[in-house]
């Protein structure tokens, strides 16, 4: 039985165990410094002029059973843009390290995110809450801990719209804006600006990442070490037992095989990430960090959203899966102390490639209307429309929600056929001939291929409008919302949060937000690549 809805936020109950079970950085306050031997340092958030709740998550709040009235108070949003702690609150920020762009970076840590604490929500789990943009922390280096409006949207309305396409993520709570502006050179071409600034309140059950591991072990501080990774299991993974070197083997593999399926579905819905560094990866296979992510207009696998990655493109679509592996060749190093040899850590990085292989493909199927994978009738026929795709400009959203369209009917002629899939290109009178010829010839087998199968067509459109979203957040669509909300109208962003509730949905009228993208957004800032700036 559900319990009563909170009347007030002071009847959140806190249990920080990360703060009372890890060690402490003994200097508190925000000054930038260098903090040894310690998992976290106590903060203070920064106040602001005016707090204006822009939107909130009904599902996020419905988590931690808070009504819709005390999310609309003017206390909930005081409480979440940083202006005032409630009882059982302990700010901190969280000290990690990381590989940024292949390289090792040192100490980074949570540099512009302030953790309240965790509360404790149904059935006796645990919710993170934590506040991005809401002031300097000691490892917010040269920086001034704050998040511009901009980056701040897209983060509140990613993080709801990878839930509700089935992808492992952190979530957001709220959007909060906090009537003080920024400089921020968002081109990094020496054109600075004054910009509004918002806080997100992003929920998670843990926002640890490898690169809190990695920052104790290249330090040497072993002992510390083991404390975090205990206290992970003990936390996240108690069905795993009691920590000890069998488990440490257990849990890595555990984290390995989260992370594939992370990356897998993000693979699944034309997401990338943009800056898969150490430091950005969950230890819970969580999606974490919107930075300068974006979604595959066009099928480009060779496609980066972010402007830093343009010409090394290391983060880029197709590079996401080996990166995760490399990503988790660096937390292994980072336990070995722990284990005390290689061999049983090398053998699981090993079983990654094979573990993703295995789920991607299975994805793949059905992204096709099959029920799983079968190497011999499937095998050709995808990779080839994995070479098609590629070929001339095709919109990956549009191509697989309308390929579930096709019928088995033997009676399509070949103009029947591209009809099917015509609206997915974005310059379909320039194809050739002998494109034209090899799409043409591939939808036959497709065909073919699904005659054999044993539901129809109604059916088989049923399952494949299940995995391949009609909705998701491009960027030119996040472009307008940011747009509106810079006029002070905040309509489309709440708009936008009910339309990415039901991504598999047919909503008509809500049809204009499952275009692809328009030509004017080629070129329009904040619409194709973006930049780290916020």
């Amino acid at each position: 039985m559900q319990s009563a809805m909170l009347t007030s936020l002071d009847q959140l109950k806190f249990d920080n165990r990360f703060v009372a079970q890890l060690p402490a950085d003994p200097l508190t306050g925000g000054q930038p410094r260098q903090v040894y031997k310690s998992c976290y340092s106590h903060v203070c958030t920064t106040p602001v002029k005016q707090a204006t709740l822009i939107a909130y998550s009904p599902e996020v709040a419905s988590d931690l059973n808070l009504s819709p009235e005390v999310c609309r108070s003017q206390v909930f949003a005081e409480t979440f843009v940083g202006n005032q702690t409630l009882v059982g609150m302990q700010p901190y920020a969280m000290c990690y390290g990381g590989h940024q762009f292949g390289n090792w970076a040192g100490q980074l840590g949570d540099g512009r995110a302030i953790n309240l604490g965790e509360v404790i929500v149904k059935e006796g789990g645990h919710l993170a809450l934590q506040l991005k943009g809401a002031g300097l922390t000691p490892y917010s280096r040269t920086a001034d801990g704050l998040a511009v409006l901009r980056s701040s949207i897209r983060e509140f309305l990613c993080s709801e719209a990878m839930y509700h396409l089935g992808v492992p993520t952190t979530r957001a709570l709220s959007l909060v804006l906090t009537g003080e502006e920024v400089v921020r050179d968002m081109f990094y071409d020496g054109n600075p600006r004054y910009e509004p600034t918002a806080v997100v309140c992003r929920t998670a059950p843990s926002f640890i990442r490898f690169g809190n591991f990695q920052i104790l072990s290249s330090r040497g501080e072993i002992d510390e070490l083991k404390q975090l990774v205990d206290f992970t299991i003990t936390n996240e993974f108690p069905h795993l037992g009691e920590p000890c070197k069998a488990v440490y083997l257990q849990w890595f593999q555990e984290v390995s095989e989260r992370t594939a399926d992370m990356v897998a579905h993000w693979m699944r819905v034309g997401f990338v990430h943009g800056v898969m560094n150490t430091d950005n990866l969950s230890i819970l296979g969580l999606t974490i960090d919107y930075g300068p992510y974006g979604w595959l207009e066009d099928y480009d696998p060779g496609w980066t959203p972010n402007t830093t990655d343009a010409q090394g493109k290391r983060y880029c679509y197709a590079n996401q899966p080996k990166i995760a592996q490399w990503n988790l060749y660096q937390l292994a190093n980072a336990i070995v102390p722990l284990i005390g040899e290689t061999e049983g850590l090398e053998a699981l990085l090993q079983d990654f490639a094979q573990y993703y292989q295995h789920n991607w493909l299975n994805i793949l199927a059905s992204k096709v209307g099959f029920e799983h994978y079968n190497d011999e009738t499937d095998n050709a026929l995808l990779e080839e429309l994995l070479e098609l795709l590629p070929l001339v400009e095709t919109d990956m959203t549009i191509f697989y929600r309308n390929l579930a369209n096709l019928k088995r009917d033997k009676t399509y002629n070949d103009e029947n056929l591209l009809a099917v899939i015509f609206d997915a290109y974005y310059q379909p009178d320039s194809h050739g001939e002998e494109y034209k010829t090899r799409i043409t010839k591939w939808l036959r087998l497709y065909q073919a291929r699904i005659a054999a199968l044993d539901v129809n067509d109604a059916q088989r459109k049923a399952r494949m409008n299940k995995v391949n979203p009609k909705y998701v957040l491009r960027n030119y669509i996040a472009q307008q919302a940011i747009d509106k909300a810079h006029e002070g109208d905040y309509s489309v962003v709440n708009e936008l949060l009910d339309v990415m509730r039901k991504p598999y949905d047919d909503q008509p009228q809500f049809e204009h937000y499952a275009a692809k993208r328009p030509e004017w957004a080629r070129v329009k800032a904040g619409c194709s690549m973006l930049s780290c700036s916020s």
